[in-house]
């Protein structure tokens, strides 16, 4: 039996004309727990307790050079709810915890087996990529009542190459439904192309020019199981909506991009100290 990265003509078919594809049950429920598990205990060793809004100029370089780091790290950002006026966490900080990222896939042995394994080397080989590497990893937790909205956007925006190779993975660690803020797409909607870049410079980060508006009828909700995969292409429009349920929409999303024939770009927010490891060499 092939892995269950490796795409059909139908599949590939379909993710060309809209511009993503869901892989049902592409991860077992004990692959699941186990990363639901590894991150319960890094969380658990996170000292998080006292953080405060990042709301004055120091706090915020702070931030700034905290996010920027987090590239080649595994660091925590907390929901912008999650803060009373106070700047005291409103709950444990396991339900505070906005995502834990970008380099889960290299510091940590259990996420590392998921982003290397030969399900997804096999889908960027279905892909077409000769030197495909995971330049993010995210942990998004979705939190109940407080877990934010996600605008729409483009993965391209802030993870350019030329020409343009990044794809976005998202699997469920959870059941992701329209009540606790799953994921919606534009069918289609790459073929327009990239509509606008983020760029870091000497003063952080901006938008190149402001965002297109889009019409929430264009969008279809990728409602999914805990264990499904959805492969999102770079310049899909794609968002999520705030969590107001009771219940948490935990998923893991990768961003990969092929570094065979293609320029990472100086202005991306990730200006890694080394390269990153390819999942492959064709």
């Amino acid at each position: 039996m092939p892995p269950a990265g490796s795409l059909t003509a139908d599949q590939l078919s379909f993710f060309d004309t809209n511009g993503y594809l869901v892989l049902e049950s592409f991860s077992s429920a004990e692959e699941v727990q186990a990363m639901r598990d590894r991150m319960s205990e890094l969380v658990e060793g996170y000292d998080g307790a006292n953080s405060s809004v990042f709301s004055t100029k120091d706090h915020r370089q702070l931030k700034d050079d905290y996010f920027f780091k987090s590239a080649e790290n595994i660091s925590f950002f907390f929901e912008e709810k999650a803060f009373g006026d106070d700047g005291c966490l409103r709950q444990p900080k396991e339900l505070s915890i906005n995502k834990v990222g970008h380099a889960l896939h290299e510091h940590d042995p259990v996420f590392k087996k998921f982003a290397f394994s030969e399900n997804v080397s096999s889908l960027f080989s279905s892909l077409g990529y000769k030197r495909p590497a995971v330049i993010q990893s995210m942990y998004i937790f979705k939190q109940p009542g407080i877990g934010g909205e996600v605008v729409p956007h483009q993965d391209n925006t802030f993870l350019y190459t030329e020409p343009l190779s990044c794809t976005g993975l998202w699997l469920a660690l959870q059941d992701a439904t329209i009540t606790n803020g799953c994921l919606w797409a534009i069918p289609g909607s790459h073929k327009n192309g990239l509509q606008r870049r983020m760029i870091r410079d000497e003063n952080g980060t901006h938008f190149d020019c402001p965002s297109p508006l889009y019409d929430q009828k264009e969008f279809v909700p990728l409602e999914v199981k805990s264990g499904d995969f959805v492969v999102i292409h770079g310049d899909l429009v794609h968002h999520s909506f705030e969590n107001n349920s009771p219940v948490s929409r935990h998923a893991l999303s990768l961003h990969v991009v092929d570094m065979e024939g293609c320029k990472w770009s100086k202005d991306n927010w990730i200006q890694r100290t080394t390269a990153p490891e390819p999942l492959y060499v064709s």
